[in-house]
């Protein structure tokens, strides 16, 4: 099937009993035993596994070329399970420009327990190659990274990589409609649900997707042991909104061209992030590994902190609110929002300023979204 048909039908058969269209939502926390080792149909107890959930999984699976997935209650729940799989002693090797809730786990949770964060300064493959030492486990790619939007070459990274140390790449940007990393030699792939997944604001959730079955054996174990589990109800909302997530993109790249070419040219906006520009530092990057670019477009305000609040108080279309990869226009402040755990020193210098503004270009008119920018900046 191709991608569009996959986001329809992968793990999405009508129910074998009613002939549902729509995946049930099953709910039961339990299931009855026929006796002694003798489940009816797999399913024992709703945290080891639940239909729904598992069709979810299954649709997660297919659209990212992967053989297995597991979903979470969030993002950080599944970047928890994939770090759970560490030991005291090993290290990470990764870009300082992360998520500041990736950046909090890594430099701040699980040193608590061996494990080690080394920071990469740049995004070139041969950036990351000069951090990797002895104890390096784990290689963490974000890409397009956030906020800034900078570019990671997966696949060079893959082919510089030890055996022994796991490549896993954060797609909750891109979206499997715009990359997948599997197919350039990734080994996992984690997702945010919550954002261009799901896109309507209305669930929490995560994931991890991969090929490898002896991998899958050890995340399953986890996903089980520590319990980070998606609920019935939430698998089916990011199910439902996967259906959609192939329009969705298109219009949100549509959109997301328009504003930031309009940015770009604005006196006010001191500079552009987007990766689709093609002077872009990743522009042959974004062209050898990605099929489109998200609705996300970042820029600096020209001006003082205080005209930042103003502008975000402003605006009408676009609401100052977390998250991102939603059918509405939502706008942030990195610098105290998403990223406000990481330390002002590290913000400062991979250029995480307090006059950063980040847009999430949502499915609202393209026009009237720049009717709002353009208020807002006068």
């Amino acid at each position: 099937m191709t991608l569009d048909t996959k986001l329809i039908h992968a793990g999405q058969e009508p129910d074998p009993v009613t002939g549902a269209v729509n995946v049930p939502i099953n709910v039961s926390s339990t299931f009855k035993q026929d006796g002694i080792g003798q489940m009816r149909s797999g399913y024992e107890y709703a945290r080891s596994g639940n239909p729904t959930r598992n069709s979810l999984e299954a649709t997660l699976a297919a659209i990212e070329n992967g053989g297995f997935a597991k979903a979470f209650a969030s993002g950080l729940a599944a970047e928890n399970t994939l770090l759970s799989l560490l030991h005291s002693g090993d290290e990470v090797v990764g870009t300082s420009d992360i998520y500041g809730g990736t950046y909090r786990l890594l430099t701040k949770v699980f040193p608590r327990f061996g494990v080690t964060f080394r920071a990469v300064n740049g995004h070139n493959p041969a950036d990351f190659k000069k951090q990797l030492s002895s104890r390096t486990r784990l290689i963490w790619v974000e890409t397009p990274t956030n906020p800034l939007l900078n570019l990671v070459d997966i696949a060079s990274i893959a082919e510089l990589k030890p055996k022994n140390v796991l490549l896993a790449v954060d797609n909750t940007f891109a979206s499997p409609y715009f990359q997948t990393p599997l197919d350039l030699g990734a080994d996992v792939v984690v997702h945010s649900a919550t954002k261009y997944l799901s896109g309507h604001s209305d669930v929490i959730g995560g994931a991890l997707v991969y090929k490898d079955k002896a991998l899958d054996e050890e995340i399953r174990y986890l996903h089980n042991a520590q319990g980070g589990i998606l609920s019935p109800f939430d698998s089916y909302l990011i199910q439902r909104g996967i259906k959609t997530l192939g329009v969705r993109m298109k219009r949100h790249e549509q959109t997301a061209w328009k504003v930031a070419e309009f940015l770009r040219g604005h006196s006010k906006a001191e500079k552009v992030f987007f990766a689709g520009f093609e002077d872009h530092p990743g522009a042959a990057v974004a062209k050898k590994q990605m099929r489109g670019q998200p609705g996300l477009v970042s820029f600096v305000l020209k001006g003082t902190k205080s005209d930042v609040n103003r502008f975000f108080q402003s605006l009408k279309l676009f609401t100052f609110a977390e998250s991102l990869g939603g059918v509405e226009s939502l706008t942030c402040y990195p610098y105290e929002m998403t990223h406000g755990s990481i330390p002002a020193e590290v913000k400062d210098k991979i250029g995480i300023t307090d006059r950063l503004i980040r847009l999430s270009v949502g499915l609202e008119d393209a026009n009237e979204l720049i009717e709002d920018l353009k208020s807002a900046l006068k």
